[in-house]
């Protein structure tokens, strides 16, 4: 059976062969700009591997110490994925600094250009098989890792298009460290974007509100006219998610009856939404300490 592990070591890699093609690419030409593309493929091999790492751990079962699993371990994983694009960008805005200051002509840039194609062709290729993974699987950290590659990828081709004009204009030397700059600045912006996230995820943040609308409306599907609900929590570790709420209702119903309800329930929330797991609380509808959590998180 497949598992996002293979997923991951495919990405590990295609890391590997860009990472050789793009300082292949650099060695030839000289180039600050392919030197930033080279090293965000260092960070794409980190990144990798930490994926690989996170996924590993995440796929195993619940255990006496970790009663919900491992699925965070995801989290940890897109987040230093994040930290080190941040990082790499740095890195990339001080080789493009020391090179406004000191232009340099380039060489052999027609067959560098065409290295640095050659490895943004096996990104994308990787990160469309990769994107589909991380959709069949819910894997935040094969996403993460796909939109990573898929940035490098547009980053990698808008610095050939952009080089490529020197091989016209030689003499505009200080394009190579202005397309670096511009390089560094996107690569901020995605690491900002996947730190976020992670953040978020290992905060707890409630499930976006298009799957809350899912579960509210599978609720009502099942409720009837006596019963209702309310104190409505989710939140998501790795690809499961996990749904509580408290369930009121007639102080006659049988512990069967609402067993059943309680089931029917659950069934209808699980066909819309992938790998969620529901706990309810029954309540009497009737009695007055079933709304006092309700009463305490209004004061």
């Amino acid at each position: 059976m497949a598992s996002p592990r293979r997923y991951a070591i495919y990405s590990v890699i295609a890391s590997l062969l860009t990472l050789g093609l793009k300082f292949g690419a650099w060695g030839m030409t000289d180039s600050v700009g392919l030197l930033s593309d080279a090293l965000e493929s260092i960070v794409n091999l980190t990144a990798g591997v930490l994926a690989l790492t996170a996924i590993t751990i995440a796929l195993r079962p619940a255990d006496s110490d970790h009663s919900y699993g491992h699925g965070k371990a995801e989290y940890f994983s897109s987040g230093i994925e994040g930290v080190l694009i941040i990082l790499a960008a740095f890195g990339i805005g001080h080789a493009a600094f020391h090179r406004f200051l000191n232009p340099t002509e380039l060489s052999n840039l027609g067959p560098g250009l065409a290295l640095a194609l050659v490895s943004s062709v096996v990104n994308f290729v990787t990160a469309k098989v990769m994107l589909r993974a991380a959709d069949r699987f819910d894997s935040i950290t094969l996403e993460a890792d796909a939109r990573h590659l898929l940035t490098d990828v547009w980053t990698s081709v808008g610095l050939v298009a952009g080089l490529a004009v020197l091989l016209i204009r030689p003499e505009w030397k200080v394009l190579d460290p202005l397309i670096a700059v511009i390089m560094a600045a996107n690569i901020v912006f995605t690491g900002i974007g996947l730190v976020r996230r992670s953040i978020g995820g290992l905060m707890d943040d409630a499930l976006p509100a298009e799957e809350l609308t899912v579960i509210q409306t599978a609720i009502h599907r099942q409720l009837g006219h006596e019963a209702t609900f309310h104190q409505l929590r989710t939140r998501k570790s790795g690809p499961m998610r996990f749904i509580d709420f408290h369930l009121l209702v007639p102080g006659a119903t049988t512990v069967q009856e609402a067993h059943e309800l309680c089931e029917r329930i659950e069934k209808e929330i699980e066909n819309g939404l992938q790998r969620a797991e529901v706990t309810i609380h029954v309540e009497p509808i009737e009695c007055d300490s079933s709304y006092k959590k309700i009463r305490e998180s209004a004061d």
